[in-house]
């Protein structure tokens, strides 16, 4: 019998909590502050108001520094601790796939001086479409079309551009180079793509509309992924008949290995959330598993790094937490989490290699406090021992703490 007939994990992309030990080891660290720490350092320098989390324990996490505006709860309404990253890696896969108990021990490529000529050159045969070489390099996708997306309207030429994660991404105009097009692009783009040296996590179909100075990205993006290379713990989760839902990008972050329900992707975290909720009141989802990413954090300020913007989305999200906490059942787990993470106040606009906060929050519990530090993969053993399933490759429960 399962402790909780249904586990909400709730992804806030790229909100870490410190930098991880090994953080050196990984390009992007070392200023300002000596280190990375996304909470503390938008804390710090534009303050944070974010009750509901610190009620749940947020500020009761052990780290040499407390959050500036989240002080310790005597009496936190649940449990809390961070976790540390095992696989080589600082991206949105990477961290997915540790949470759902993968070790990823050879990290996927990256283009830090954009993708060799043999690439372009296949994309631009296959496409009959030439590609603009200068945007061909780690890039904000915003800035990206506002430089060249005029361009791109004149000549119909392909926008091809990466950034810090394991991607190639095609921006292309919808008036310019139609859907249909800009994902069968995106496809061969994944097929050459599969192997060393330019081994990718995911291929992003990028469009937009609007005119120059004016340039909207749609909710039209598509990602091509790749699927984990072993199973993970919602694979357990599907073939022993238990449901799994995925909001956003869950689905495409797993090519859907191991979801038998996709909520479909977020125009925005409100709503994600929304779709969250839609689920956990569906009445078919009695029992089971929901998985939820909320990448705004991470795409549209992080990224961009605005401290002030990342502040605001926290603090939205906080706001809508107890509608969250209102459509839980009495014998459901909420646990709040992120991937990896991506300090708005450091130099560059890269991912930051960080520890992770966890919160977990359930009507049932009658006790509270924190848990020890453990690992990212401790998320996906609590699930599987809850669910009477078999763990993935990594991973310690912590299912017997939450009481």
């Amino acid at each position: 019998m399962s402790k909780f007939d249904r586990i909400h994990l709730v992804v806030l992309d790229s909100v870490g909590i410190g930098a991880a030990p090994d953080a050196n080891n990984f390009s992007n660290a070392g200023v300002p502050d000596g280190a990375s720490d996304t909470l503390g350092h938008i804390s710090k320098t534009v303050g944070l108001d974010v009750p509901n989390m610190a009620k749940i324990g947020l500020g009761n996490i052990p780290r040499p520094q407390a959050l500036k505006t989240v002080s310790a709860e005597s009496n936190p309404s649940g449990y809390a601790t961070k976790l540390e990253e095992v696989s080589l890696g600082k991206d949105t896969m990477t961290g997915h796939w540790e949470i759902m108990g993968l070790n990823i021990t050879e990290p996927f490529d990256t283009f830090w001086d954009g993708f060799p000529e043999e690439i372009i050159t296949k994309i631009e045969e296959f496409s009959g479409r030439k590609v603009i070489r200068e945007a061909n390099k780690p890039y904000s996708g915003t800035q990206v079309i506002a430089d060249f997306g005029p361009r791109q309207m004149e000549t119909g030429e392909l926008i091809i551009y990466t950034s810090a994660d394991p991607v190639l991404q095609i921006a292309a105009h919808e008036d310019i180079i139609p859907l249909d097009e800009l994902y069968r692009i995106c496809e061969y783009a994944r097929s050459i793509t599969l192997e060393r040296p330019a081994l990718l996590g995911r291929i992003i179909a990028r469009p937009y509309v609007g005119e120059p100075g004016n340039f909207t990205r749609t909710a039209n993006r598509r990602d091509l992924a790749v699927s984990p290379f072993a199973p993970t713990v919602l694979n357990k989760l599907d073939e022993a008949g238990i449901d799994t839902y995925a909001v956003g990008k869950i689905n495409d972050i797993f090519n859907g290995s191991g979801i038998n329900h996709d909520m479909g992707h977020n125009k925005s975290n409100s709503h994600g959330v929304d779709n969250l909720i839609k689920a956990m009141k569906s009445p078919d989802f009695e029992y089971g598993f929901s998985f939820t990413n909320l990448v705004d954090f991470d795409a549209l300020y992080g990224h961009r790094r605005n401290a002030h913007g990342y502040r605001d989305c926290l603090q939205e999200f906080d706001g809508r937490l107890p509608e969250i906490i209102a459509a839980m059942g009495d014998n459901d787990l909420l646990m709040i989490t992120a991937d990896h993470g991506n300090d708005p106040t450091y130099a560059g606009t890269d991912h930051t290699r960080e520890y992770i906060p966890l919160l977990a929050y359930s009507p049932a519990f009658k006790g509270n406090g924190t848990i020890p530090v453990g690992h990212y993969s401790d998320i996906s053993a609590t699930i599987a021992e809850n669910f009477g399933v078999d763990t993935a490759m990594i991973g310690q429960s912590f299912l017997d703490q939450l009481v």
